[in-house]
């Protein structure tokens, strides 16, 4: 069973957003709203996303 809900590119889009968004905050470049970049950081980390639940959504693939 898979208890991941990100998967694959999903991951990799989150990972980099969330580091550029970290980046330009820590840059002073965007406000203090760049810090959300935390978000995306730590659930492309860790392969689950809270906010798939409520809509199913998994970009994971499962075995079959």
């Amino acid at each position: 069973m898979c208890n991941r809900n990100v998967g694959g590119m999903d991951r990799v889009l989150r990972i980099v957003v969330g580091l550029v968004l970290i980046g330009l905050a820590a840059t002073h470049t965007v406000g203090v709203w760049g810090w959300i970049g935390v978000v995306p950081l730590l659930t492309g980390a860790i392969g689950w996303c809270p906010g798939y639940l409520p809509f199913g959504i998994k970009t994971c693939r499962t075995k079959p």
